[in-house]
């Protein structure tokens, strides 16, 4: 498999440097949270990955206001005792602060209402003017012809097409 021409499954590609360039969305990403609160919780990711220190704080913020996320409302609080919806967008805003060149989203709208997939909507449209590479994992065919470029349909790991939303 190919990232930016480089085989990620040779002996010397790193890993962690993929986990830098990658930010991947699960499906239900509020399943994803863990720490006892939102501000360590989203703060977990650059830490791991060795960002300085003195940028977290700017990131985690940056993150949390990017999934609409007052982050003095919410950093304190157990991201447990959040909505579902809050869940997801602290769990998403974990990623964002990762800062990664391109972000996967499993099913991004599944289980939202249409608020949810507006406010979705949004962050992806945000997120590619930012110049983010995101790839959709949808069944959500109304999602697609809202925010893709590009859709390549597949079948049992073959492409059956890759064209326009159109």
């Amino acid at each position: 498999m190919l990232f930016n021409d480089v085989d990620i499954w040779s002996k010397k590609y790193s890993f962690q440097e993929l986990r830098r360039k990658i930010g991947i969305v699960f499906q239900f990403p509020e399943s994803q949270l863990f720490e006892e609160t939102v501000y360590k919780d989203v703060a977990f990711g650059p830490t791991n990955l060795g960002v300085n220190a003195s940028e977290i704080p700017d990131r985690v913020y940056a993150a949390l206001e990017a999934v609409e996320i007052k982050p003095d409302k919410f950093k304190d609080r157990s991201p447990f005792k959040l909505s579902e919806g809050e869940k997801r967008r602290v769990a998403i805003a974990g990623i964002l602060a990762m800062d990664p060149e391109m972000i996967v989203f499993d099913e991004p709208t599944a289980g939202l209402d249409p608020r949810g997939v507006r406010r979705m909507e949004n962050l992806v449209e945000r997120l590619i003017g930012a110049g983010k590479s995101v790839v959709l994992i949808t069944h959500n065919m109304d999602f697609v012809a809202q925010v893709a470029s590009r859709v390549i349909v597949m079948s049992k790991g073959t492409v059956l097409s890759d064209t326009s939303p159109e």
